[in-house]
């Protein structure tokens, strides 16, 4: 068995751990609304027609904020049709998924159960078909108490108090040109500011979400961000980060490195970030949302899967459910120690989505709901991962990829909290076939002991929960954790996620 090491020393922080970063982002596409957290016909409905089961395991998932309604859907939304009787409110067609929108849940709906779920409202306007003033219009209906028409307009509508909503997105993925009303940098870029400028006349303290580009990948990456900023840096909070993981056919030892690109993406977007404070010579630090990531089997849907002929567009048609595996899991994890080791930087993230559609939640119309692997690492990270990330120096034995080099077969973060004394480390094994014993040096915490800890991990790999067996892959502890004279000893088996909190 090969062996690795790292050190946890308090003393040695990276940032915060800011509570928004265990979001996630709920649109109007597929079964993430309809069917999902809302379906009155269900018998765990509640009077306002949402699941209490789904709510529950949105609870005990840990979600900090939601990002709403979107995503690609967005570009297309009047935010108007959503709001109001239901019987009046109008059917459109959602240009982004081919599907009929019926605009049963609206701003009011989504902000109560946001509430009722313990989550921020973190909403998104549509800076693809529409601009500034109905930007300014779902601001004033949303925020302003009472007085006008629009905020009168809520209040008849039964929401008396004012939603609040202190975190706004400027439209989505605006380099991409899937996206109604793409546009080049400086188009976008000048439109954001507009918005950006005059929202900040209704509320200075407005918490603002300018689109970076929707992946490493695309052709205009770094210079979309340096345009966008230096249009937008004195007006806007964070610039935002999209990125999705797939293994690249059967290389899995890639995939399970998927970290390491997000490592990348992270670096690259705040080093041009800083070059353009630099120029500006500004005193602000522009910080980052990565308001979408996950893994997506992104490949699995091509044209045949689209649906194409208007007139049969469907009602929350099945798009996106991918089933998640234990390799899944694991890399998902792994993500996550990602966003925890660049806390400095990344304040806020949100996964992509919330249930059904590529997400940890699945339902059955009228039946069961159910976590899928990648629930477990979520709700776990969440509510451990508390006080400051910590830099751990780890030394590993490394192992090849076509796609990064040499990687570390263990990936780790840690986090402590001065208030209370506990401590959290999230490991990785990426290894596919050999465990491996990892000695942490936990002599700056003084004498600790374990507290909890978890282990998922599975003989198959390729383990899912589903319908028929929602219970096939669950955490158990991992029980080879031991300290001893300042040492904590821990094995972690091939392809697995492991979390232990020290108290």
């Amino acid at each position: 068995m090969s062996n690795a090491r790292l050190t946890i020393d308090p003393r040695l922080a990276i940032g915060p751990v800011h509570r928004r970063l265990f979001g996630s982002f709920v649109e109007h596409l597929g079964r993430c609304v309809y069917d999902g957290i809302y379906e009155p016909s269900h018998a765990d409905a509640d009077e306002h027609g949402f699941r209490r089961d789904v709510a529950a395991l949105v609870t005990e998932l840990g979600v900090s904020t939601i990002r709403y309604p979107g995503g690609n859907f967005v570009s297309g939304y009047r935010w108007e049709d959503g709001v109001g009787p239901r019987e009046e409110r109008p059917r459109r067609l959602d240009l982004a998924w081919h599907s009929t929108e019926t605009n049963e849940v609206g701003l009011d709906e989504f902000a109560h159960w946001s509430r009722e779920v313990g989550a921020e409202l973190m909403y998104a306007v549509n800076l693809g078909t529409r601009g500034v003033l109905e930007a300014l219009d779902v601001l004033e209906y949303a925020n302003h108490r009472s007085g006008t028409a629009l905020s009168d307009a809520r209040v008849a509508n039964g929401s008396p108090e004012p939603h609040g909503i202190r975190m706004w997105c400027l439209g989505n993925e605006m380099d991409g040109p899937w996206q109604l009303g793409h546009g080049t940098a400086d188009e976008y870029a000048r439109l954001a500011r507009k918005t950006a400028s005059a929202m900040r006349q209704v509320d200075p303290d407005l918490e603002l979400v300018v689109c970076g580009s929707s992946g490493a990948g695309m052709p205009t990456f770094g210079e979309w961000e340096r345009v966008v900023l230096s249009e937008t840096y004195d007006h806007v909070d964070f610039i935002s980060c999209h990125a999705y993981y797939e293994p690249d056919g059967d290389d899995y030892a890639g995939f399970l490195a998927s970290a390491v690109d997000m490592d990348r993406f992270i670096d690259s977007v705040a080093a041009t970030a800083d070059h353009v404070k630099a120029l500006r010579r500004s005193d602000k630090t522009m910080m980052i949302s990565f308001d979408e990531w996950n893994v997506w089997y992104q490949t699995r849907y091509n044209e045949v899967d689209k649906i194409t002929d208007p007139e049969v567009w469907p009602v929350a048609p099945r798009l996106l459910e991918d089933a998640y595996t234990v390799v899944d899991a694991v890399v998902f994890g792994s993500l996550m120690i990602s966003l925890l080791r660049h806390a400095d930087r990344v304040t806020a993230a949100s996964l992509a989505q919330l249930v059904n559609v590529i997400a940890p939640i699945m339902t059955e119309p009228g039946g069961i709901a159910w976590r899928q692997t990648t629930f477990f690492p979520f709700s776990i990270t969440s509510r451990l991962a508390q006080g400051v990330a910590l830099e751990v120096a780890v030394e590993s034995p490394t192992y090849d990829t076509e796609r990064f080099g040499a990687v570390p077969v263990v990936d780790a973060v840690a986090t402590h909290d001065a208030a209370t004394g506990s401590t959290a480390v999230f490991l990785v094994n990426r290894s596919l076939t050999e465990p491996i014993s990892v000695e942490i040096d936990v002599a700056h915490l003084g004498a600790v002991v374990v507290a909890e800890s978890h282990l998922l991990h599975d003989e198959d790999m390729h383990a899912a929960n589903t319908l028929e067996n929602p219970e096939r892959v669950g955490v158990r502890p991992n029980d080879s954790a031991t300290i001893a004279d300042g040492i904590l000893s821990v094995t972690l088996p091939p392809v697995s996620w492991t979390a232990l909190s020290l108290r």
